[in-house]
């Protein structure tokens, strides 16, 4: 009978920090075990993830090679997959590797449909379960705890959706009220003092009313008529010239 993996305490979770896209409806990040293979990895041996359903984990038996290992495709039937094979020197307390794994990020595994093992988009909200895995040439050297269940996001269905606008409460229709108040007010105030900077403007260029009540317009001037000439040939004066008593006309 092959040799029981050795059983390490240490338990996958998911990043303390606070992480953009944490857990997603397809994917979920985990932090990246270090220290935990030290003392039982060889150079050429490799760490694999273990993802089952919450429920099947205690099903899961750890395959004897490679060529055991349960591919993504299988995990609608199988229950369990195993993926993110990596040198178990990136584990290491030296190895500046990122502090963090993604599970289900790999979007080409189903368009591709390759047969060998992938980190593919998880098919539903799980809940799963993830463990690590130390394999060698001769099989399952090492392996963690199963990690708790862990739950992705579920995306909105668009029947679920509510198309009519939220009724806005009493509170809110009060401050609109106030708000529309305040603006007709600030409006007026404003129109006024453009009113009376304009009406000022005009005023001083001279073009007010009390230009009109200042200035005086004169017409062109107009000599007093003066008096007609005699007709030739006639002698008389003509009436109203003389400052005598008035005389008959002399007959022409």
């Amino acid at each position: 009978l092959p040799t029981p993996p050795a059983r390490l305490p240490y338990v996958p979770h998911l990043p303390p920090m606070a992480l953009l896209g944490k857990v997603t409806a397809t994917t979920f990040a985990l932090e990246r075990p270090r220290c935990v293979f030290d003392g039982h990895a060889d150079a050429s041996d490799a760490v694999w993830l273990a993802v089952a359903f919450a429920n099947a984990s205690g099903a899961f038996r750890n395959p004897q090679s490679r060529a055991e290992v349960p591919p993504y495709k299988e995990l609608p039937t199988a229950r369990s997959y195993m993926t993110l094979e990596t040198a178990a020197a990136a584990y290491s307390c030296s190895a500046p590797s990122p502090p963090v794994l993604r599970v289900g990020g790999d979007t080409a595994c189903r368009e591709q449909g390759r047969q060998d093992p992938c980190n593919g988009p998880l098919p539903s909200p799980g809940p799963y379960r993830v463990k690590f895995l130390l394999m060698g040439c001769r099989g399952p050297k090492a392996e963690t705890l199963w990690s708790e269940p862990i739950l992705l996001r579920t995306a909105l269905s668009p029947s679920t959706i509510d198309p009519a606008p939220a009724h806005p409460g009493s509170a809110l229709v009060v401050i609109s009220s106030i708000l529309a108040s305040l603006g007709a007010v600030l409006a007026t105030a404003v129109l006024g003092a453009l009113g009376a900077k304009v009406w000022g403007s005009l005023c001083h260029q001279g073009l007010g009313t009390d230009t009109f009540i200042r200035r005086s317009y004169r017409t062109h001037h107009i000599p007093p008529a003066l008096p007609q000439p005699l007709t030739p040939g006639c002698g008389c004066s003509p009436p109203g010239l003389s400052h005598s008593a008035p005389q008959p006309p002399a007959p022409c």
